[in-house]
């Protein structure tokens, strides 16, 4: 069996499911992500809250990296993870501290965007 690359999701899932990624890049990324009624660091956020309260981690470190990219800071990172802790339960919240650290690296270290 093939290890799943989910640094690029929209690429994880390309090779099987083509129109899905067509999908996502039209109309997700150049509609509802170009929307200025949400600023893109709020979406980031609210897609970091869905992406942990539903389980979906393998998705977290290319979000997560995208929200620094979006303007969100570590420590709002870290405070929204524990913040979700009490309404999408713990272990959610330290599997999300986990891929957190892993994709973001150690505090005060330049984020591999």
């Amino acid at each position: 069996m093939k290890t799943i690359d989910f640094s690029s999701p929209r690429a994880a899932a390309r090779a099987f499911t083509p129109k899905l990624s067509a999908l996502v890049e039209e109309p997700l990324y150049s509609q509802v992500w170009a929307d200025p009624d949400l600023a893109p660091r709020d979406r980031s956020l609210v897609t970091i809250a869905a992406l942990v309260a539903l389980g979906h981690a393998e998705e977290l470190p290319a979000h997560l990296k995208r929200s620094i990219a979006n303007g969100l800071t570590r420590t709002e990172l870290a405070a929204a993870i524990t913040h979700l802790a009490f309404y999408a339960g713990f272990p959610a919240a330290i599997t999300a501290s986990a891929h957190a650290h892993a994709a973001l690296g150690e505090p005060g270290a330049d984020c591999p965007v």
